[in-house]
C-alpha cells in the first residue's frame, strides 16, 4: 500500500480544491463556511474531551460526525459531487438538537437577562464554541445568498448555537457555577 502524504503542496498558490476537483481560493466564502464548521468541530472535541458529564459527551459525539457531513455538503457545488456513503442533514437532525435543549432546558430557571460568559473553563469553552457557531452561520447564510443551500443546513447550524448556549448554562447549574446576569449599565 502506498504511504499518502499530508501535504500536497497544491495550496500553496492560495487556492484548494473542492470535491470536484475545482479550484478555488482559500478566501472564498465556501472556505470560510466549511472551515468555520472544522474549528466549531475542534472546539466541540475540546469541550467533551473536558467535561465528567456524560449527558454531553454522547450527544457532542454526534454532532461532531454531523458536523464532518455538513462540512461535506459546504465543500460541494453540486448534488451530483455529494459522496455515497453519506446521507445530507435532514429535518431530523435539527429535531434532535431542539429535543436535545429541551431535555437540557427543562432543569434551568427561565433566563430574562442576558449572560455573561464565564465562571469554569467548560462554560467559558462552551461559550466560545457558541460564538464561532455564530459566525459559521453567518459565513453558511452568505454562501446562501450566492448560491441556494439545504434549509436544513441552516437551520441545523442555528439550533447548534442554541443547544450550545443551553449545555453552557447546564455546565454552569451542574459545576454550582453561579451565572452572572447582564442587567444593562
Amino acid at each position: 500500500m502506498e504511504e499518502i502524504k499530508i501535504y500536497t503542496k497544491t495550496g500553496d498558490n492560495g487556492t484548494t480544491s473542492l470535491f470536484s476537483g475545482k479550484r478555488i481560493p482559500k478566501y472564498d466564502i465556501r472556505i470560510k463556511a466549511y472551515g468555520s464548521i472544522d474549528e466549531l468541530n475542534a472546539w466541540l472535541g475540546l469541550i467533551r474531551d473536558s467535561s465528567d458529564f456524560d449527558y454531553a459527551k454522547s450527544t457532542l459525539v454526534k454532532i461532531q460526525k454531523q458536523l464532518m457531513v455538513v462540512a461535506s455538503q459546504l465543500a460541494i457545488e453540486s448534488q451530483n459531487d455529494f459522496p455515497e456513503n453519506l446521507v445530507p442533514i435532514q429535518r431530523d437532525e435539527v429535531r434532535f438538537l431542539e429535543q436535545e435543549i429541551d431535555l437540557l432546558t427543562e432543569r434551568l430557571l427561565p433566563l430574562k437577562n442576558f449572560v455573561i460568559p464565564g465562571g469554569h473553563m467548560l462554560v467559558s469553552y462552551t461559550h466560545l464554541a457558541r460564538s464561532v457557531c455564530r459566525r459559521t452561520e453567518r459565513y453558511i447564510t452568505e454562501l446562501d445568498h450566492q448560491e441556494s443551500l439545504s434549509p436544513c443546513i441552516i437551520a441545523y447550524v442555528n439550533r447548534l448555537s442554541d443547544y450550545l448556549f443551553t449545555l453552557s448554562r447546564i455546565f454552569a447549574l451542574d459545576l454550582d457555577i453561579k451565572e452572572i446576569k447582564w442587567k444593562g449599565n
